[in-house]
């Protein structure tokens, strides 16, 4: 395996999620051959001091990687922003990146996925995301990896050639789609991504993610992600300041290693279908979308 991939982690004011997410990366195979960098963002107002310096605290303790490097802003740039910066210093210094926030938890085979993949379709122009979260399919007998059109930002890495890609400016990436480019993007009207970007252009969000899709999506790239989730994400719990306190999205880890990647570089129609399937049942019948609307307007 060539030089492997940096690991960006991006850290605010969650203790325990930091915690957690970094004991699982510990445990990575990988893990004690890679760099480590930590972006601790400064807070946004008093109020988050306290658990700021927690969380510094937490990461300074930081052990099990080659090396460990911990950048801390003097102001606060906010999520979108740190990523963006953090993503592109690392990809024009080592050429490609792995990338976490602080509420993800990985299999111990998520680094060596993310580092195959690299390897692998290094040169490949229309790869242009590796994503290790997926869905709880219900087509179990989808291959182990497959491509697809979106990209997920819950654990992903990608390269310099494909990050020179990334257009920040929203006008200039909607102004390139046309209606039908609109039901594609947006699984055929079954994820809210479109509604994200008219939200981002509203000032209503912040979101990296859905310009970075955006532009994988405007340059008919893909994105490799494995059928049994090397993820979980933590962060619906009510604490994330992008999320809302969810289960649907919990997914139990593969605790194994992905040995099978495609040859093929198209998007695997079936395993897109199976994805379409989640999202269009994703949130139950209608009983139970009102019981989760309930809790969730009560904060349970």
């Amino acid at each position: 395996m060539q030089q492997l991939a940096p690991i960006a982690l991006f850290v605010y004011n969650r203790p325990d999620h930091t915690r957690r997410t970094i004991g699982h990366l510990q445990k990575n195979v990988l893990a004690d051959e890679s760099r480590l960098y930590i972006f601790c963002d400064a807070p946004k107002t008093e109020a988050d001091r306290d658990k700021v310096e927690q969380v510094k605290q937490v990461v300074k303790e930081t052990t099990g990687f080659r090396s460990i490097k911990i950048i801390e802003r003097d102001h606060n740039l906010g999520l979108a922003d740190s990523i963006i910066s953090g993503v592109t210093q690392l990809v024009y210094e080592y050429g490609k990146v792995i990338v976490f926030e602080d509420d993800l938890l990985s299999s111990p085979y998520t680094l060596q996925y993310f580092n195959e993949a690299l390897t692998r379709y290094a040169n490949q122009e229309k790869v242009m995301h590796i994503g290790a979260y997926m869905y709880n399919l219900k087509d179990k007998d989808l291959p182990e990896s497959f491509f697809y059109r979106a990209a997920s930002s819950w654990g992903w890495a990608t390269w310099a050639r494909a990050w020179n890609h990334f257009e920040p400016d929203i006008d200039k990436l909607t102004a390139q789609f046309d209606p039908i480019d609109i039901l594609r993007f947006s699984i055929e009207g079954k994820m809210n991504f479109w509604r994200q970007v008219l939200e981002f252009k509203a000032g209503k969000n912040n979101s990296w993610a859905i310009r970075w899709y955006a532009s994988i999506f405007l340059k008919g790239g893909l994105t490799l992600n494995p059928s049994r989730s090397l993820i979980n994400n933590i962060g619906h719990d009510g604490t994330g300041v992008h999320s809302n306190k969810e289960r649907m999205y919990d997914v139990h880890i593969s605790q194994q290693p992905v040995k099978k990647f495609p040859d093929v570089i198209e998007e695997d129609e079936r395993a897109y279908h199976a994805i379409k399937h989640f999202l269009t049942h994703r949130k139950g019948n209608l009983l139970q979308r009102v019981i989760r609307f309930v809790r969730q307007r009560a904060g349970q």
